[in-house]
């Protein structure tokens, strides 16, 4: 009998009854802004920002509205302007280049392994044609910090880390996000706490960080920020940086920080679960599994796959057949973009050259989450899917030698 998956790959775990209990203390008084409070009372953002800070080991944290208003407020804060050149990963996600393009910025893009991480040779040759590096960690594969800090700090070229997808990672023992000036996180519904929109913005930059505080929309009232700078940071900041409100707001705060207490919990559900589908996925024929280097220390919530110099029809047979057994695949080298999987080659607005190894790879990812609503067993059975799936394609001659 053919099995059949019929789970939801967009559906998540509820929120956590603690969440929901604090919600409805902010729902009950009324005061979700964050700086609508009254004597003794510590707003839920300014908890939040402290114990990401502790969690991250960063000096200073700062909650706002979004993982790419995050991106764009790092990015203000290290000074980057109208025509101003950033260097990205070709392999990410739309709203890195638009967090450039957003400041007016202009990507310059470096080209991607096939261990999906950005390839460090590219990176090597690009780094005098800009001064700040926006690192995606895109899918939560993190390439060696190490190496890339040591290349960028020779270079004088600043590390601004987009996160989305590696909260709770890290490099050897440094949590993502600490190794540049900026560390940029999201609470989007689909990344590791769930605000539904939201982000969290850490470093251990106190000028940056007032920068940064300003810039959200603090209306001079940063002195009530506790994973903040000392309010003598702010005095000449204060009256240069305009205010470009994007700040979360209490409600969404409460959602995250019990979610935040379980996140080391949670992660390891993650990666057992990334565990299951890739045990089941070794030795596919034709299917390439992507390494992940002994110094990664990765967060699991989505997993990917590599269909290498097959030809675009006998991919798109794989994606259409694994949907028609329920599991829902995207790739990430379609002529078109589909939703979330656009590539460089797609933002016109920031038209590049060519990089034929990066266009190779990039057109063989296949990508797929992996929310925790799932099962292990659940897993298993998406494995074994795409294992019959994949093999029954490679081995009617539709991908060639």
């Amino acid at each position: 009998m053919t099995e059949i998956f019929t789970g939801l790959f967009t559906q998540q775990e509820p929120i956590p009854e603690e969440g929901i209990a604090a919600a409805n203390v902010v729902m009950q008084h009324g005061r979700l802004h964050r700086y609508n409070t009254v004597d003794g009372e510590i707003a839920e953002v300014a908890m939040l920002e402290e114990e990401f800070a502790q969690a991250t080991g960063a000096d200073y944290c700062l909650a706002v509205a979004s993982g790419g208003y995050a991106i764009t407020t790092a990015l203000r804060a290290c000074g980057v302007g109208q025509g101003d050149r950033v260097l990205t990963n070709a392999f990410t996600l739309a709203p890195v280049p638009g967090a450039i393009a957003a400041v007016g910025g202009v990507p310059i893009y470096v080209g991607v392994t096939e261990q999906l991480v950005i390839d460090l040779d590219d990176l090597a040759n690009k780094l005098d044609q800009a001064d700040v590096l926006l690192l995606s960690h895109m899918r939560g594969h993190i390439c060696d910090m190490e190496r890339l800090m040591a290349l960028c700090n020779a270079a004088n070229v600043t590390v601004v880390e987009d996160c989305a997808h590696t909260m709770g990672a890290s490099w050897e023992d440094i949590p993502t996000g600490r190794w540049g000036r900026f560390g940029c996180f999201s609470t989007q519904t689909y990344k590791h706490i769930n605000s539904g929109e939201g982000g969290l913005l850490i470093s251990n930059d106190a000028e940056a960080m007032a920068r940064a505080i300003m810039l959200s929309g603090s209306y001079m009232m940063f002195e009530r920020h506790r994973a903040a700078p000392t309010a003598s940071v702010f005095a000449q900041i204060k009256y240069e940086t305009p205010n470009i409100s994007g700040r979360m707001d209490n409600l969404r705060a409460a959602i995250l920080r019990p979610q935040l207490r379980h996140l080391a919990e949670q992660s390891a559900k993650w990666n057992a679960r990334y565990d299951v589908v890739a045990n089941g996925l070794a030795e596919t024929p034709g299917l390439t599994l992507v390494g992940r280097d002994a110094g990664e220390k990765f967060v699991a919530s989505s997993f990917q796959f590599l269909l290498l110099d097959w030809d675009e029809a006998a991919i798109s047979e794989v994606i259409s057949r694994c949907a028609r057994r329920g599991v829902e695949l995207k790739w990430f080298g379609a002529a078109e973009p589909v939703g979330f999987t656009s590539r460089y080659d797609s933002w016109r607005y920031a038209p590049s050259e060519p990089m034929p190894a990066t266009d190779r790879v990039l057109a063989s990812i296949v990508d797929m989450r992996l929310p925790l609503t799932f099962s292990l067993e659940d897993c298993a059975m998406i494995a074994r899917i795409i294992r019959a799936e994949v093999s029954a394609v490679f081995q009617s001659n539709a991908v060639q030698p």
